[in-house]
């Protein structure tokens, strides 16, 4: 099968769909990529990526085509033009392509035009398309701070709605869509499908075993955005700066990383520790550190709709988790009985970790097994591809 595969970012940044393009290779499929210059999330181009250096390539087998993209550098004007440039230049791009393509693969993140060549592409030929929505449009503009009342949210309502309604396909990472699209914008039953994430095969239990020590060390991993509501960990590690035992770690970046740093200074901790962003072939090492692993998100009605795609790595470590969450994350995670959960931006954070900090090492090797064994049976990356493949072929 010839599948055309449309998202605005793609290795060496770090997202899932690199692994799956990659995965469909290897089943025998001839995979096109259209993606752009890669600069997420620090906002500055790659080295050896500047210039339409890279602009074509072919790796592990996948075809790349990168289309112009302004980085999104720091700033809402930048990441305006960030996400118009390359929404008009992969566009244009993919109009261009020859019509033999037997299917459209849009990933679709945030912002939703980052899949506006997939379906001009679908328009022009004729072909199918299929949308992963990982990121809920507009509703995740109300975690930014935009009023459903405002013009902004009532105009890329009126786009989402055309392009949602463009696809032939909506698969859903988290149940809580699926009425969402059918209340907002009349998608049948019948068009949508849930798909959860699954997490690389990278994530071995074995690779990211703790050894034992003195120490109880939690980790949070991934974008530090305003959503994930970071300072809520910095808080509770000050509220428990005199457990000598308990130690915090923060892995990745983002737009609230310095505030969260500027938080940690304040406060005088020497608790928590900021190691930056990694590449994800690294992350095994940094969850070798950790005793459980951390998920929180802000209190709002997007939030409550969507499972972070973290959680699917954490369980496939084996790693018992705490969280301050809402909605669909908080009922996935009590159905595995894998750790502690409290509601979003709780101050019941603090004794769940508190908690947590107190339980033996055979307590806390039983929550790791309900993790791992969770996520064994939902989120099989096996599975995953199998559903991907049949829904391709339909």
């Amino acid at each position: 099968m010839k599948i055309l595969v449309v998202c605005q970012h793609y290795y060496p940044e770090p997202f899932r769909i690199t692994d799956i393009c990659e995965e469909l290779v290897r089943l025998g499929h001839q995979v096109t990529v259209v993606t752009g210059t890669p600069n997420y999330p620090e906002g500055i181009t790659y080295k050896g990526y500047e210039k339409g250096k890279k602009k074509y390539e072919v790796l592990n087998g996948v075809e790349i085509h990168r289309c112009y993209e302004i980085a999104r550098k720091k700033g809402i004007l930048f990441r305006f033009l960030n996400y118009y440039s390359f929404a008009l230049s992969s566009k244009r791009f993919c109009k261009k392509l020859s019509g033999d393509y037997d299917v459209v693969f849009a990933n679709q993140l945030s912002p939703i035009m980052m899949v506006d060549g997939a379906v001009a592409y679908k328009k022009k030929y004729d072909k199918k398309l299929f949308m992963y929505v990982m990121d809920l449009w507009p509703a995740s503009l109300k975690a930014g701070g935009i009023k459903e009342t405002s013009i902004i949210y009532k105009y890329y309502k009126k786009v989402s709605n055309k392009i949602y309604n463009s696809a032939d396909v909506l698969a859903v990472t988290s149940k809580s869509f699926i009425p969402y699209l059918k209340n907002n914008f009349n998608i049948d039953d019948s068009k949508m499908v849930y798909m959860p994430q699954y997490a690389e095969n990278l994530f071995n239990p074995e690779y990211c075993k703790k050894e034992p020590d003195d120490f109880i060390d939690l980790m949070f991993a991934g974008n530090v955005g305003k959503a994930q509501n970071v300072e809520s960990i910095i808080n509770s590690a000050n509220a428990l700066k005199d457990n000598e035992k308990l130690r915090f770690h923060i892995v990745g970046d983002g737009v609230s990383l310095e505030n969260c740093k500027n938080l940690a200074n304040s406060y005088g901790l020497t608790n928590v520790i900021f190691h930056g962003r990694k590449p994800v072939d690294e992350m095994p090492k940094y969850y070798k550190m950790a005793d459980a692993m951390l998920v929180t998100l802000t209190k709002d009605e997007f939030s409550k709709l969507t499972l972070p795609g973290k959680v699917q790595s954490y369980m496939a470590s084996g790693k018992p988790i705490i969280a301050s969450i809402d909605g669909e994350g908080q009922g996935v995670l009590k159905e595995a009985n894998a750790g502690f959960v409290v509601n979003a931006q709780d101050d019941a954070l603090t004794n769940a970790i508190d908690t947590f900090s107190k339980l033996s090492s055979e307590e806390i090797k039983v929550l790791g097994e309900n993790s791992l064994n969770f996520c064994k049976e939902n989120f099989s990356k096996d599975k995953f591809i199998e559903n991907l493949e049949k829904l391709f072929t339909e």
